[in-house]
């Protein structure tokens, strides 16, 4: 960017800047968006801008490919039923070390050293996620009964950068392997928050899946089914496009499906006029 391009960004910034103040924004962050340490510390820089400009910024992340990682050096084979990780116990233990261990501390760490005052968090504190089994096929893979936002909103009212790991529990004392795009999504309910950002590896929903020129900027909820039913959304997309009407319909303003590969893609999806990825909002 020269400086002029930087000013003119800077200018159509601003309107959205505004509109952001004091506002609650939750990110998803994790599995195949999460590249190398260099892009994550980009993004983690992109985030404390949005702190630093008064946005209240909450951040969830995932990381299915750490997991897998330590589960293999630990002897222990990961394995997948219809793409979705089985969770015996043992497997639940590792998610919760790699989760709201290494990569909470890692991103934590990263984000405070942008001045951004971190805090690492799990969706076992404070009651935050409270789960049950999603299937008895699928072992402890998590099903949100109940997200409780309260301790996240003592640490934003008192300064503080909430980074949640996307794990659960149940009140037997069990421990459960929660997908990140569904906590986030509770969790963004919970909060009532302005706009909740799902960062992937994709540019967003393609009216053909095949042509990635087919980029469909907005989407109305309501238009969902229909989507689904004429294969618009299909396969993996389809719980993660849900999972964007759950916000919408639990008092989310606008949800966003944007490419995480793309380096400042928040920044340009948030504060430009065009965007980067999908918006869903509500109405018809």
């Amino acid at each position: 960017m020269d400086k002029q391009s930087q000013a003119e960004f800077l200018l159509e910034a601003m309107p959205y800047i505004e509109k952001y103040q004091n506002k609650i924004l939750v990110i998803k962050y994790g599995g195949n968006a999460m590249l190398g340490d260099e892009f994550k510390l980009s993004v983690m820089r992109d985030l404390s801008i949005l702190r630093t400009v008064g946005i209240k910024v909450v951040l969830v992340h995932g990381g299915g490919p750490e997991i897998s990682q330590t589960m293999k050096r630990m002897g222990i084979e990961p394995k997948f039923i219809r793409g979705l990780r089985y969770t015996d116990e043992e497997t639940a233990e590792v998610v919760r070390m790699v989760l709201a261990g290494k990569v909470n501390k890692s991103l934590v760490n990263m984000l405070d050293s942008f001045g951004a005052r971190a805090v690492g968090l799990s969706g076992i504190d404070a009651n935050m996620l409270l789960c049950a089994k999603e299937s008895e096929e699928l072992g402890f893979v998590g099903k949100i009964r109940r997200a409780d936002p309260q301790l996240i909103l003592d640490c934003l009212d008192k300064g503080y950068f909430p980074v949640v790991s996307s794990v659960g529990y149940d009140e037997e004392g069990n421990i459960y392997n929660v997908n990140a795009d569904t906590a986030a999504s509770a969790l963004a309910g919970a909060l009532k928050a302005e706009s909740l950002i799902l960062m992937t590896d994709i540019k967003g929903l393609m009216a053909d899946k095949d042509d990635e020129n087919s980029l469909m900027k907005k989407v109305y909820v309501s238009d969902i089914p229909s989507l689904i039913r004429d294969g618009v959304i299909s396969g993996g997309m389809i719980p993660k496009v849900n999972c964007c009407k759950d916000a919408i319909r639990n008092g989310v303003k606008r949800v966003f499906i944007t490419d995480g590969r793309v380096k400042h893609s928040i920044l340009l999806e948030l504060l430009s006029d065009e965007g980067l990825g999908t918006m869903f909002v509500k109405g018809d």
